[in-house]
């Protein structure tokens, strides 16, 4: 994947997009976590599209946070990107809190989104169903919260980072990666972790904190587009109790569950993520 830097209007915001593949338009918007080093997701999208997946500001390098204070603006600001980017009615493709922010921008503007792919969206609350609080959950519990196969989750979320004889861990990756983040004399391990984290949460939170709902669900009827809902079978993250209100609630809509998938499926099950994309064209 490419990667290059672009301005929404006004120079309101400095976005860093990973561009790659050749194919039909796909944008695709990342989760609360953000995309991960040499994304695995994006370079699998990459074989069947022409993709391209804006980095929120507070992600990476993007600029602009202080810009976007509520649903509404972040909601602008995606159609804004697109605008800069010259890209017109693309399958649009959102992860959690990028499903949100993809579902947001078909219920306002309903005849700029024809195509439509919600992975595991946040978006909505159910009282019988609460999704727990990302911001209160420590780093070692990620991969157990989000992956359905955590040793696999651990090694995604340590992508980049020495998990070896260095850290004085061993076993399992994702007992290696608990090990890590609880050891504190691992400084550098920490800092570059918990900062970044930071950074990204912040922005996040803005939408997600203190839950994550912002009255989506009075606005999804208003969605015109062909909507493919995608979820794992095993996310403890999201509930697929969600995938019912959703599927009820868009005029068009249709529900594939992943089995042996959690929160992260497009990262632990591609290829049945892929293959399902293909049905929206």
């Amino acid at each position: 994947m490419d990667s290059r830097s672009v301005e929404t209007r006004g120079g309101r915001t400095k976005v860093r997009v990973h561009t790659g593949g050749e194919g039909p338009t796909l944008v695709f918007l990342h989760g609360a976590g953000g995309l991960l080093p040499d994304d695995p997701f994006l370079a699998a999208l990459a074989r069947r599209h022409r993709v391209f997946a804006p980095v929120l500001p507070g992600y990476e390098d993007s600029e602009g946070a202080d810009a976007l204070h509520t649903m509404l603006d972040v909601t602008l600001w995606a159609f804004d990107v697109l605008d800069a980017l010259g890209v017109e009615r693309p399958l649009l493709v959102g992860h959690s809190m990028g499903g949100m922010i993809a579902a947001e921008m078909a219920a306002v503007a309903p005849r700029e989104v024809e195509r439509l792919a919600l992975i595991a969206p946040a978006g909505l609350w159910l009282d019988a169903h609460p999704i727990p609080d990302l911001f209160a959950t420590l780093p070692f519990e990620l991969p157990a919260l989000l992956f359905h196969d955590v040793g696999l989750g651990a090694q995604l979320l340590t992508r980049g980072f020495d998990l070896g004889d260095a850290a004085g861990a061993t076993g399992a990756p994702a007992e290696r990666f608990a090990a890590l983040l609880q050891r504190f004399e691992d400084t550098a391990f920490l800092q570059r972790f918990l900062v970044d984290n930071a950074r990204r949460l912040g922005m996040a939170g803005k939408l997600l904190f203190p839950i994550p709902e912002r009255g989506l669900a009075e606005r999804l009827d208003r969605i015109r587009a062909r909507t493919l809902l995608l979820w794992g079978e095993a996310d403890r993250l999201i509930d697929p109790a969600y995938a019912e209100v959703f599927l009820r609630e868009i005029p068009e809509a249709e529900l594939v569950r992943v089995p042996e998938a959690g929160h992260m499926l497009p990262y632990e099950k591609p290829d049945a993520v892929i293959d399902a994309l293909a049905r929206l064209g």
